[in-house]
């Protein structure tokens, strides 16, 4: 059996290396989005055509917790696996966005039936109670003498969205 000399200086230097192994690796990693992870995010929403329909330019970041339901599914999805300082667009198809653009929730009521009805306008917005106790938010498409045309679609359903995500943070 041969022996060997090791000076203590080679001995601590290969400890911490063996100690500190995959330590290099995992910094330059960094950390990736994970469902249940607070993160916080900057966009800017467009649609097919270019036209810009919400940006947090300007604004604090979007704060949410991924997988929770609180923006759309696709933005949701979208952000896992990003690490921080990451840029990444998101194309995402109109079922995982704001759903298909239903005509069935497009109504026509008589102005007489709507407290205030005589006073609505096209563009306002307008709440219809449920039989749950909830409101349903919705706006006025349309007015004439004996109608009143509401609907009650989110304003971007049907449309397919591109985001542009910068994460900021993993809270």
């Amino acid at each position: 059996m041969k022996k060997w000399r090791i000076s203590s200086a080679l001995l601590l230097m290969a400890c911490v290396l063996a100690l500190c192994s995959g330590c290099v690796a995992s910094d330059s990693d960094g950390e990736r989005v994970k469902s249940g992870d607070t993160v916080l995010v900057h966009y800017t929403g467009t649609l097919d055509n270019g036209t810009v329909f919400d940006s947090s330019t300007g604004r604090e970041p979007l704060r949410f917790t991924v997988g929770t339901g609180k923006v759309i599914p696709g933005f949701d999805d979208g952000v896992v696996g990003m690490q921080v300082g990451e840029e990444k667009t998101l194309h995402i198809p109109a079922d995982q966005a704001y759903g298909p653009y239903r005509e069935d929730l497009v109504i026509v009521l008589d102005p007489a039936a709507i407290t205030g009805g005589e006073n609505l306008t096209v563009g306002d917005q307008v709440g219809i109670p449920l039989e749950n106790g909830q409101v349903l938010p919705a706006r006025v498409i349309a007015v004439s003498a004996d109608a009143v045309t509401i609907d009650a679609n989110h304003r971007l359903a049907g449309e397919d969205l591109t985001f542009t995500v910068s994460l900021v943070e993993i809270v």
